[in-house]
């Protein structure tokens, strides 16, 4: 398994999913979007995975409301750009291990990819 985690260190699910892990002595890679976000490449693959980019827009956040995003409603391509520009715009945990991928600390994902 290679699994990485990318969320934030103060996200409740990000820390779950990281404790699910290591009960469970799973190596994994810890990325924390607020320095360093996802490659164009991984982008694209984590929202093919988790059914399309949209999915990964965090709309109930506050940096999306902050940003003015709650009535510009993107969609697509500008939403790809969004995630790619601002890392804090995404939906975290996303966790992966090679092409497949969740959101959230889904317990039951990570369980059927043992």
């Amino acid at each position: 398994m290679n699994i990485q985690i990318f969320g934030t260190k103060k996200c409740k699910e990000t820390r779950k999913a990281q404790r699910w892990f290591k009960e469970r002595g799973i190596r994994f890679q810890f990325v924390d979007v607020t320095q360093k976000g996802l490659s164009k490449g991984e982008l694209r693959s984590v929202a093919a995975s988790v059914g399309g980019i949209d999915k990964l827009l965090d709309t109930d956040g506050k940096r999306y409301v902050d940003k003015g995003l709650k009535y510009a409603a993107p969609t697509g391509p500008r939403i790809e750009e969004l995630l790619f520009d601002d890392p804090l715009l995404l939906r975290t945990p996303i966790v992966r291990d090679g092409k497949r991928a969740t959101l959230g600390a889904d317990i039951a994902t990570f369980k059927s990819w043992l």
